[in-house]
């Protein structure tokens, strides 16, 4: 099991969401919780794609974080 960083954006009226380390891999819904939902099913398919085509699965690298800023 790997953990994925998605980065997810709102948009007017709903969100969308990718993932650095797996490029292509998208998903878009009305809500933040959908959103991740969606893109965890999205990044599970796309590896069980890779793993029957006997590519390699490219292991996270990417990380993100929240900071606090005043002004």
């Amino acid at each position: 099991m790997s953990d994925y960083t998605i980065i997810i954006e709102k948009g007017d009226g709903d969100y969308s969401a990718y993932c650095p380390d797996l490029p292509g891999v998208v998903a878009a819904a009305e809500t933040e919780e959908e959103t991740a939902e969606l893109m965890r099913d999205a990044i599970e398919f796309h590896l069980e794609g890779l793993k029957e085509e006997n590519l390699p699965i490219p292991q996270p690298k990417i990380t993100a974080r929240s900071i606090k800023v005043t002004g």
